[in-house]
């Protein structure tokens, strides 16, 4: 996904990230300085879904303006086919799963 906000403010007019917060206030969206700056310069990792709606409302946009899919980007970290990922004739590679550790049942 590719982050859009700068691009769809500088077609509403909206040129500073100041500027930005200070609507997002009148529209009811409090945000902190570093919070603003950091969906101003970057791409947020995760974004609240009321946050995004009154993102919307103040540029006059769709969540589609702001979010730009990249199947490209998808395709390129596709492997090219499954017999990579397993080998041919042999059991599947096991791979490590990152993020939330599961715990084990009680014995």
């Amino acid at each position: 996904m590719r982050w859009n906000l700068r691009m769809k403010a500088a077609e509403a007019g909206i040129w500073k990230s100041t500027e930005m917060r200070r609507r997002l206030a009148e529209a009811g969206l409090e945000i902190s300085a570093g919070k603003m700056s950091a969906l101003w310069t970057g791409t947020p990792t995760t974004i609240r879904l009321d946050d995004l709606d009154v993102l919307c409302a103040v540029l006059e946009c769709q969540p589609t303006d702001l979010l730009i899919c990249e199947p490209e980007k998808v395709a390129a970290a596709k492997p090219r086919n499954a017999a990579e990922n397993t080998g041919i004739g042999q059991t599947p590679v096991i791979r490590p799963r990152f993020g939330r550790h599961r715990s084990v049942p009680p014995a």
